[in-house]
C-alpha cells in the first residue's frame, strides 16, 4: 500500500496541479476504490489537500522537503551568493542539483518582472536542455556523460541540443572554461550562463543567470556567475568567502 500511496504523490510530477479522483486513478493505474481510500488517508496525514472534487499536494510535503539535510544545507549556504548575484545582474538566478538525468531547482530569485521560464523551485528539467544541467553534466562522472550521450536527447524547444556529437563538444568546452551556456534550449527567447559549484573535486550544484535573449551579453554576465560559483565552492569546502558585492 505504501508503494501505491507513493504512486499517487508521484503522479503530480512534474508540475503539480489539481486532479480529480478519476484522473488520479488513470495516472496511477489504481482502481477508483483504492485511489479514493488512499487519497483520503493522504488528506488525513496532510500530504494531500482536497478542494471540492479535486486533490492537491499538501503543505506538509513542502515542510518535509525543506528539511532534507543535504539540500537544506546547500540552499542555506548558497542564498547569500544568489542574492549577491541577483544584485549584481538584476536578472533571474538559479541554484540546481543533479538527480539522475535531470536538474532539480533548489532556489530561484527573480525581480518584479519574472521571465516565462519552465524552471521552478522543486521542479526538474533535463540536464541537457539547461545551463545548470550542462554545467553539472560536464563535471560529473564520465560514465554518466557516456550514458546520457547514448540515450535519445530530449527536446524542450527547437534549439535544444539533440545531436550527441554537438553535446559532447559543448561539454568539453564547459570543462575548459568552467562556464555553461544555454541559448533558447529550454524556452524560446531566454538564454543563460551557469557555473558549477564544487565540494572537493565533485560538482554538487550549479548557479546560473537567465536573461531575455535581447539582454544576453555573456562577457558582462559570465564573470559574476563564475565569481559567485567560486565563492560558494569555497564555502562548501569549508573556507570563507566574501560576498560577491565586496569583490566587484
Amino acid at each position: 500500500m505504501l508503494d501505491k500511496a507513493a504512486s499517487i504523490l508521484d503522479c503530480y510530477r512534474p508540475d503539480g496541479g489539481a486532479f480529480r479522483l478519476t484522473e488520479i486513478a488513470a495516472r496511477t493505474g489504481l482502481t477508483k476504490t483504492t485511489a479514493f481510500r488512499l487519497c483520503g488517508d493522504l488528506v488525513r496525514l496532510g500530504l494531500l489537500d482536497r478542494e471540492g472534487d479535486t486533490y492537491l499536494l499538501g503543505g506538509k510535503l513542502f515542510e518535509l522537503g525543506s528539511l532534507v539535510p543535504r539540500r537544506h544545507d546547500l540552499r542555506e549556504a548558497a542564498l547569500p551568493f544568489l542574492q549577491d548575484l541577483f544584485e549584481a545582474t538584476h536578472e533571474t538566478v538559479h541554484l540546481g542539483v543533479r538527480d539522475g538525468f535531470d536538474v532539480v531547482y533548489l532556489e530561484r530569485i527573480h525581480g518584479h518582472q519574472a521571465l516565462a521560464l519552465p524552471s521552478r523551485i522543486g521542479g526538474r528539467l533535463p540536464l541537457t536542455c539547461t545551463g545548470v544541467g550542462k554545467a553539472l553534466l560536464a563535471f560529473s562522472d564520465s560514465a554518466l556523460t557516456e550514458e546520457v550521450l547514448s540515450r535519445p536527447l530530449p527536446r524542450l524547444s527547437p534549439h535544444s541540443i539533440t545531436d550527441p556529437a554537438r553535446l559532447r563538444t559543448a561539454i568539453e568546452q564547459i570543462q575548459v572554461s568552467g562556464l555553461a551556456y544555454e541559448e533558447q534550449e529550454s524556452a524560446m527567447g531566454v538564454s543563460c550562463i551557469a557555473s558549477p559549484v564544487f565540494d572537493g573535486a565533485t560538482a554538487v550544484a550549479a548557479l546560473s543567470v537567465a536573461v531575455p535573449l535581447a539582454r544576453f551579453h555573456p562577457a558582462q554576465l559570465a564573470p559574476a556567475v563564475r565569481t559567485a560559483a567560486l565563492g560558494l565552492s569555497r564555502v562548501m569546502r569549508g573556507g570563507d568567502a566574501a560576498p560577491l558585492s565586496h569583490r566587484w
